[in-house]
This record gives structure tokens, C-alpha cells and sequence, in this order.
């Protein structure tokens, strides 16, 4: 049952990339955050439940934990200034900031991330079969 729980996690890391990453998009043309400042894109940052050196020393059968979110962390992207003075959220010159997101990188990002969860989804579902294949040959015997 390790196979489906550890695609579960992958799938659950996915889904909440994809969030990120939507959001991301969402906000291309955000001018300030709640808290008044111009919006920065956000990264998850993600990686295995179990300490993958532990994992690599051990001679013993590892155990397997699957993937977690270590958590969201801006980028070091840029902003981006347009010249419109008419925006209330112009400065004194003009000059509104937007954040300086890449669209197409963000849905490259996007593409990758909706592979991994096919990929995932894919692999619960052949362990799903495994274990029920399994499970009608333990009945027959």
C-alpha cells in the first residue's frame, strides 16, 4: 500500500503547485498586495518526506515516505514600471509597478506540473490494479 500512498502525496504536491502557479497568473496585472506592496511570484518548494541522504547510506530496505510542500517562497523576480498616470495607484511620476511575471514561463511551469500529477495519477491507479490483481490471486488459491 506504500506505492498508492506515496502517488496520493505526489498527486496532493501537484495540485497545490498548480494552485501557486495560477495564482501567479491571476495576479500578472496586480498592482499592490493587501499589504500595499507590489505582488511577487511564488514558488512551492517541495521534496521528499524522508531524508533522501539517509535514504541513499541505508542498506537496509528504506522506508519510503513520498513527497511534501518544505513550503511557498516568493521569487526573485522583478517589477515591472508602465507609465500611467492616470492609475491611482500611480506615483508621483506616473509610474504604476506591476510585478514582472513571465507567462510563458509560468505555463511551462504549468504543463510540467499537470504531467507530474498525470504521471502520479497513472501510477496510484496501476497500484490500485496490483494490489486487486493481488488480491484475486490470494482468493483463488
Amino acid at each position: 500500500m506504500k506505492a498508492e500512498a506515496i502517488s496520493r502525496s505526489a498527486l496532493d504536491v501537484e495540485w497545490q503547485r498548480l494552485q501557486v502557479i495560477a495564482s501567479n497568473l491571476a495576479n500578472a496585472g496586480t498592482t499592490r498586495t493587501a499589504e500595499g506592496t507590489p505582488f511577487r511570484p511564488m514558488r512551492l518548494v517541495s521534496g521528499p518526506r524522508t531524508n533522501f541522504s539517509k535514504l541513499l547510506q541505508s542498506t537496509a530496505h528504506p522506508a519510503v515516505g513520498g513527497v511534501e510542500v518544505y513550503g511557498i517562497e516568493p521569487t526573485a523576480g522583478n517589477v515591472r514600471r508602465a507609465y500611467e498616470p492616470s492609475h491611482p495607484h500611480a506615483d508621483a511620476d506616473g509610474f504604476v509597478t506591476y510585478p514582472d511575471i513571465d507567462r510563458a514561463g509560468e505555463m511551462v511551469e504549468m504543463i510540467k506540473a499537470s504531467r507530474a500529477y498525470e504521471a502520479n495519477l497513472v501510477a496510484l491507479n496501476l497500484a490500485h490494479q496490483m494490489y486487486a490483481k493481488a488480491l484475486e490471486l490470494g482468493r483463488q488459491s
